[in-house]
């Protein structure tokens, strides 16, 4: 196998430019999942049929869908309705959000209900409303719970960032194709994508144990 360590100099800037896109598209996907999430995940759990269904509705589309598929339904089918030509960094934050957001939603809903109900019942006998007890005791107790899978989703998020590349947005898994398409050689490309995802993911899961160790333990 000849690998060539010149090629990958030559495309490493543009390498570190499609990393700096990856990175953003992956904050803003956690920041507008992890909102998003929240809320369905409380709406799921609600007793009134006309929110508790649309936020089931939701998970159960975006849990059981191809994230690839949603792609390209929000880019060349939703998006252009909006704007004209669609913006593919728009659209990719848009539908890595959505997606997030209904694994997200099953994480709130899961850690929330792990807490023993006897918690917001003891709360509501000492005068706080439903609101304030989740704010004040269930979700503080129930976050502890949350911050591993959370930070598995993050993980994979980061991962799944590469497929807007279908789209042409422009972030490292784009640049690894174009420079698959311009020196048909598969290993120095794919390669050094596959290393920068690494290091971004060790990143993440350095961060996050760090977190886990500070809230959790």
């Amino acid at each position: 196998m000849d690998y060539s360590l010149q090629i990958i100099s030559d495309y490493m800037p543009l390498f570190l430019k499609g990393t700096w896109v990856t990175v953003q598209l992956s904050f803003l996907a956690i920041l507008f999942g992890t909102i998003l999430g929240l809320f369905i995940g409380l709406g799921k759990m609600v007793k009134n049929p006309f929110i508790h269904l649309p936020c089931m509705w939701y998970i159960s589309f975006f849990r059981g869908t191809p994230l690839l598929v949603q792609i390209l339904l929000i880019h060349s089918a939703l998006m252009p309705l909006f704007m004209k030509p669609p913006n593919v960094f728009i659209s990719s934050v848009l539908a890595l959000s959505l997606n997030a957001a209904a694994y997200i939603a099953e994480i709130f809903r899961a850690g929330i209900q792990s807490i023993d109900k006897g918690q917001m019942e003891a709360a509501r006998s000492l005068g706080m409303n439903h609101v304030q007890a989740m704010k004040h005791v269930i979700l503080p107790q129930a976050s502890r719970r949350m911050i591993p899978p959370l930070g598995n989703e993050f993980i994979v998020l980061i991962k799944d960032s590469s497929l807007v590349s279908i789209i042409a947005t422009p972030e490292l898994m784009y640049y690894a194709r174009a420079m698959m398409g311009q020196y048909y050689r598969p290993w120095e490309p794919y390669m050094t994508a596959a290393l920068m995802y690494l290091i971004l993911t060790l990143g993440m899961a350095f961060i996050l144990s760090r977190i886990e160790r500070k809230f959790v333990y």
